[in-house]
């Protein structure tokens, strides 16, 4: 077994809209985690298909508990507000340095 390079861990999605379900392929840690959350919170809704010893997942879910959010950028104003807001109630972004000590 040859390890796969970040290149080659992709994700797909498999939507038409002749079925109800939705498959997930997928070597993303966080996505895997959350769709295994998902599966034992909802056996219905939700399964496992398939893993590899590669460490990819294939999850099976109802198409309507799937939605995909596209996140405009922040506006100048919105960073400004965030940015007094952090200062204001004391938040401070570590530097790698301070992050090891």
């Amino acid at each position: 077994m040859t390890k796969l390079s970040k290149y080659e861990k992709e994700t797909s999605i498999n939507w038409n809209e002749a079925e109800n379900l939705a498959s997930i392929y997928t070597f993303n840690a966080s996505l895997k985690r959350r769709l295994a959350d998902f599966s034992r919170k909802y056996p219905l809704l939700c399964r496992l298909e398939r893993s590899t010893p590669e460490g990819s997942v294939t999850y099976v879910l109802d198409k309507s508990r799937l939605s995909i959010r596209l996140i405009p950028p922040y506006s100048e104003e919105r960073k400004a507000a965030a940015s007094a807001y952090a200062r204001e109630h004391g938040f401070q972004v570590l530097t790698p340095e301070q992050k090891t000590a």
